[in-house]
């Protein structure tokens, strides 16, 4: 029996996976770290945090399935993505806390650079929007802002990367500085078309190529782990691809026209569009969704910055929920005559709207408003943001009138909120067999790779869905629903150009 380690860094946790050659999760092990928010709309984690939350997971995560290292057929890796890192190359130490894709500190910066015309060169190169989100503005953040970083950068002492190539970095001993056409491609950096760093790109934000990774396919010769982290054995790194790109694998969209939706702390569809980049007029995001023997395959993405965060905020911030998994039994015992619409723009709207300067807002609270009603708010904003995210491909992506939206991630294991999701969409909503398809999507590049999982198009085939939730709801009844929210978010919006 052969095994594969999936090493998954997100937002708020990092975990280990162990599958076997039939991608059947063996054991796994999860620690959180912390978020840091020096100022309003600013969002850090410490790298050095993340190292060793990632060690002590595949430690745990080996324990627990009782394999030795020695036994593994590789390692997939999969990453939040955009996350900027820069590390000096003698140390390995980096050189500030991570700038988090949540973070939002250059909207000014990106602002300017709308005002001077840039975005439609940035856009035709990278698929991508001027916004905080991506990478290239958080990196020169960095080097404007840590004292000596633009001379170390400028005379190649510093290394740049997203978590993904921060841990291989880490992982190999300094012997590897590499990521994937996935990573590579949310960087505002690199050109989806030409397959390369983009020299203009990088003048235009005044960063030194030297700083960049080499960019590989999604299952790739990555590089072998250092034997001492290993027990001694000599395991290799054989995929990787960012959480997203991962979940659309796990998720076996294979085809174009195929479309998945993740959600965890943010929410990211993904609609597979082939080999043809599609130029999106409804400001969604053209992406690889990975890229394999050589040949690239494009999507269409809608980012919502806050999906399963929202409910983070019940429970930490208003303290109105004890645990994450209670919402969803206070949303099924909410009021349903309460027309309350949460617009949980905590860190700024993302597609369609991309309005970084918007908050969060709740609309429609009475005297009798309660807990419950608040629950039921952040789970439904989440099938509204989908909602629109999905209307917007139907204009990019002739077709698409029938959609069967395969779904993952924590908050999909909610009955009620698939549901409300369907009803809300109007669309068949398929859950997998196994939630755990960001991690399973990593898990089959490396078995890809080694040779031990079957061809994407055997896998299109193996793919089940454990629970199908069909629309019970009128279109009538969820067109008006769908009505209130957007007149929240026309409230809510601090940009003409955003409407």
């Amino acid at each position: 029996m052969a095994y594969i380690l999936t090493i998954d860094q997100g937002t708020t946790s990092s975990r280990a996976l162990i599958v076997d050659e039939n991608l059947r999760l063996l054991a796994t092990d999860q620690r959180e770290f912390t978020q840091y928010y020096p100022q309003s709309g600013w969002v850090e984690h410490d790298p050095e945090e993340i190292w060793s939350t990632v060690i002590s997971t595949v430690q745990g995560a080996l324990a627990k399935a009782d394999i030795r290292a020695g036994m593994l057929a590789g390692i997939g890796i999969t990453n939040q993505r955009e996350t900027v890192v820069v590390w000096e190359r003698e140390t390995g130490k980096p050189i500030h806390h991570a700038l988090v894709w949540q973070d939002r500190r250059t909207s000014a910066y990106c602002d300017q650079l709308k005002a001077e015309g840039v975005e439609p060169l940035v856009s035709a190169k990278t698929g991508l929007l001027l916004d905080p989100y991506f990478s290239a503005t958080k990196l020169r953040w960095l080097l404007e802002n840590v004292d000596g970083a633009r001379e170390r950068a400028n005379r190649g002492a510093l290394a740049f990367g997203t978590i993904d190539s921060f841990l291989l970095w880490r992982l190999t001993g300094g012997a590897v500085h590499a990521t994937d056409a996935s990573n590579a491609a949310r960087t505002m950096l690199y050109n989806i078309h030409l397959g390369q760093w983009d020299q203009e790109l990088l003048e235009l934000y005044d960063i030194p190529a030297s700083m960049m990774p080499q960019v590989k396919d999604n299952a790739a010769e990555f590089g072998i782990v250092d034997p001492e982290l290993m027990g001694g054995a000599s395991v290799a790194v054989l995929g990787m691809a960012g959480d997203q790109q991962a979940a659309t694998i796990g998720q076996a969209c294979f085809a174009p026209g195929m479309l998945k939706s993740t959600y965890g702390t943010g929410c990211f569809a993904l609609l597979n569009t082939g080999d043809i980049a599609v130029e999106s007029k409804n400001r969604l995001l053209t992406t690889i969704a990975y890229s394999l023997n050589g040949k690239v395959t494009y999507a269409l993405e809608g980012s919502i910055f806050i999906a399963g965060a929202a409910v983070q905020w019940l429970r930490d911030g208003l303290k109105i929920l004890s645990a994450a998994p209670a919402v969803n039994a206070m949303a099924e015992a909410s009021d349903p005559n309460q027309p309350i619409v949460m617009v949980p723009a905590f860190v700024g709207l993302g597609a369609p709207y991309w309005d970084s300067d918007a908050r969060g807002a709740i609309y429609g609270l009475g005297r009798d408003t309660g807990p419950n009603d608040f629950a039921r708010a952040a789970l439904e904003a989440v099938a509204f943001q989908t909602r629109d995210l999905i209307q917007a491909m139907r204009g990019d992506w002739p077709g698409l009138d029938t959609v069967n939206l395969r779904v993952d991630g924590g908050m999909a294991a909610s009955n009620w909120t698939m549901q409300r999701l369907a009803d809300i969409c109007q669309c068949s909503v398929q859950r997998p067999m196994s939630l755990e398809t960001t991690a399973l999507g990593a898990a089959y590049l490396a078995g890809l790779q080694s040779g031990i999982m079957p061809s994407p198009h055997e896998r299109m085939g193996q793919w089940q869905a454990a629970a199908t939730f069909e629309v019970e709801a009128d279109r009538h009844t969820a067109d008006a629903d769908y009505a209130r929210w957007l007149e929240a978010v026309d409230r809510t919006l601090t940009r003409d150009d955003a409407r």
